[in-house]
């Protein structure tokens, strides 16, 4: 058992990421490092190695699940590099600073003398640790909320990130062949709450609307309608 420290500690953590353990000790273990257990002489299965794969396969279900049901244009390539973006080491890295787990870590002396607390491998992977004690304690439907919770915006700057220079750019490489006419792209309107908005958006160009596009920002729909547009336009053939 922990102390009450200890338990202390974990009873604000549950507070921060709005989970509560029915089993804190394995929450206590996803942060035993493997440094620890092996400095000590504990077997294996006490530190937090075993969630840590549990926690990558399940995250890369809900990661794969989300992006087949809300980026429904994308195609199995470019899902597999959104994911493989948003499931990376310093993606998870950066999320578990944000979620401050580096103060919960139980380290070897070694590796909290090495600064263990801030690297980015350890980070990541007590992440990991973390989703498998999740799905371990609560099953999946709580973990997937988590896990989006969390990685949301990350997946979305990897959506961004990858399409930003391609539909929009390609467009106007071919429209400005013909005309240096400035292509313009209008929010037509927005939906939903502000955690979960739709932005429709038009492609103007010449005073005619070329395509639509529907996203989660506005980027993401200007992507779209660009998309659209180049459908539209090689469909045609006029330009």
């Amino acid at each position: 058992m922990f102390n009450d420290r200890r338990r202390q500690q974990f009873l604000l953590f549950q507070r921060e990421i709005g989970i509560y353990f029915n089993d804190e000790m394995i929450l206590n273990k996803a942060f035993i490092h493997p440094s620890f257990t092996n400095e000590k002489e504990k077997p294996q299965k006490e530190n937090n190695q075993r969630l840590e794969f549990l926690g990558d396969a399940v995250l890369e279900l809900v990661v794969s699940e989300y992006l087949y049901k809300n980026y429904q244009y994308l195609s199995e390539g470019q899902m597999t590099k959104v994911r493989a973006f948003t499931v990376c080491e310093p993606s998870l890295a950066e999320t578990a600073k944000i979620l401050s787990l580096g103060d919960y870590l139980i380290l070897g002396k070694g590796e909290e003398n090495t600064g263990g607390r801030k690297k980015a491998s350890i980070l990541a992977d007590t992440l990991e640790a973390l989703i498998g004690a999740i799905y371990i304690d609560k099953k999946y439907k709580t973990t997937r909320d988590f896990i989006i919770r969390i990685l949301k915006t990350v997946i979305i700057k990897a959506v961004e990130g990858e399409w930003s220079i391609d539909y929009k750019t390609n467009l106007q490489e071919i429209l400005q062949k013909s005309d240096r006419e400035r292509v313009l792209y209008n929010v037509t309107r927005e939906s939903g709450p502000d955690h979960d908005k739709k932005f429709y958006v038009d492609v103007v160009w010449k005073n005619t609307i070329l395509g639509k596009g529907i996203g989660t920002s506005k980027k993401l729909a200007e992507q779209q309608a660009a998309k659209a547009a180049l459908i539209r336009i090689r469909s045609q053939r006029k330009i």
